[in-house]
């Protein structure tokens, strides 16, 4: 498939933008992912940081991997966020509350973007591999604060 010139050009500028260009060429092998526990999701989630420093500004990308039944209840983020899905299947759903009847169901490959302060709600079928990126500092501020596993109320 040929691209025409001016999309090349703007993809090219958009790769290679101030923000990332210390980071032009990085590789990281699965064998090399450092996974470990988030303290802002319900416990049993992993979170690997493959770009950037979620809890500064700037971009960043995080994978999350998610067992079977997991469940991120009703929250909100201060800014976009952009998730894909790697393995598994993701449901997502709008609102203050979970709701495993409303929602959809995203396999591999699926993607959905949450609009700042956005009320949303995820939960998993099987492991589920995820994708998150967006502009941080990432944040995240559950509807009801008795679901945050941090203990941290937010506004």
């Amino acid at each position: 498939m040929k691209i025409p010139f001016p999309v090349a050009l703007m993809l090219a500028t958009a790769l290679v933008s101030p923000a990332c260009a210390d980071d032009m060429h990085k590789i990281i092998k699965p064998d090399a992912l450092q996974w470990g526990p988030s303290p802002r999701l319900p416990k049993g989630a992993q979170v690997a940081v493959l770009h950037g420093n979620p809890g500064q500004e700037g971009h960043y990308i995080i994978l999350a991997k998610l067992p079977d039944g997991y469940a991120v209840p009703a929250h909100w983020h201060s800014q976009t966020e952009n998730v894909t899905v790697i393995s598994g299947t993701f449901h997502v759903g709008t609102g203050d509350k979970l709701d495993k009847s409303k929602g959809e169901a995203l396999k591999a490959g699926g993607f959905f973007s949450s609009g700042a302060k956005m009320r949303h709600y995820a939960w998993a079928t099987g492991e589920t591999i995820i994708q998150v990126s967006g502009m941080g500092p990432f944040d995240i501020t559950y509807v009801d604060p008795k679901d945050d596993p941090s203990g941290l109320v937010r506004n």
